[in-house]
């Protein structure tokens, strides 16, 4: 099932992609990003109330608070920056380099998490940065 979600983000997240390159037309970057922002507050917790959860909020832990909060500061500087660069360039050039996090996690999965990083995983980086430097070129 992870599989199914996995690849509806990869859609959704595309989709995100053109109707904000459509969408920012004749936008500041920023504001842009806070409606988009908000849209998504509004998504998120009507999922918590959908699903009867926001009684968890009680439970988390104090950690887990800390790195949710400063996740949740990573997301808005990561759109402020996409947005920005969605702005100025091509959806089909800054959506790849975007992409490139996947590199990024794997490295910081590797430093942070203890992830191992096997031949597999190593090579496809490779091949990701690769293809992005190819499409960007």
């Amino acid at each position: 099932m992870w599989f199914l979600f996995a690849i509806l983000s990869a859609i959704f997240a595309a989709l995100t992609s053109i109707l904000a390159k459509i969408g920012i037309d004749g936008v500041n970057s920023n504001l842009a990003t806070a409606i988009r922002t908000v849209v998504v507050v509004i998504m998120a917790w009507g999922m918590v109330f959908l699903t009867n959860t926001q009684n968890g909020i009680l439970e988390i832990s104090k950690r887990s608070w800390l790195f949710l909060i400063l996740s949740g500061m990573a997301t808005g500087a990561s759109w402020l920056f996409y947005y920005k660069a969605l702005q100025m360039g091509e959806a089909s050039k800054v959506v790849p380099i975007d992409k490139l996090s996947v590199v990024f996690t794997l490295i910081l999965a590797f430093l942070f998490l203890q992830e191992q990083i096997t031949m597999k995983s190593l090579v496809g980086c490779i091949l990701i940065a690769v293809g992005t430097l190819i499409m960007v070129l």
